[in-house]
């Protein structure tokens, strides 16, 4: 028996379709653990005594953390699992913060399709918006991803 992808292919996706990824709950441990793997120390997000000093009041996790747990997020739906040959392009907005105990969650749009030259693949645009508990945006990205076409 071989593995057959659970993802939807380009064809099965539509212009305006919106999906939300369950919530995660950011801890101090991500971010250590974040910290340890990038090398980002910046006191932002180890110093709490630095922290209380900023406009934040406290620590707060790195903005590339949260988009990776976001990443995450979107992959545990399944909807591109086997189904996607490549990222292509990350525009990116930070318009809040996540402190250590924010649940965040992912919301995205697909806002556009576009037809490829290749009768195999096409390209899709998606509206993300990563929220918190509150359902504040705390970071805007729209993301350019090639898919499979047809059969999975």
């Amino acid at each position: 028996m071989s593995y057959k992808p659970r993802g939807l292919t380009f064809d099965q996706f539509n212009v305006g379709d919106v999906y939300v990824c369950q919530g995660r709950t950011v801890t101090e441990a991500d971010v250590v653990n974040f910290a340890g793997i990038s090398g980002d120390y910046n006191p932002l997000h180890i110093n709490e005594e630095y922290g209380k000093s900023t406009p934040f009041g406290g620590r707060i996790a790195h903005g590339v953390l949260v988009l990776a747990i976001a990443t995450g997020q979107i992959n545990q739906t399944g909807l591109f699992e086997g189904t996607t040959l490549a990222l292509l392009q990350q525009t990116i907005k930070y318009t809040g913060v996540v402190k250590f105990g924010d649940t965040i969650h992912l919301e995205f749009k697909i806002a556009e399709k576009k037809e490829t030259s290749k009768p195999d693949r096409g390209i899709l645009t998606l509206e993300n918006k990563i929220v918190n508990q509150h359902g504040q945006t705390v970071i805007e990205v729209q993301e350019v991803v090639m898919v499979k076409r047809g059969e999975a």
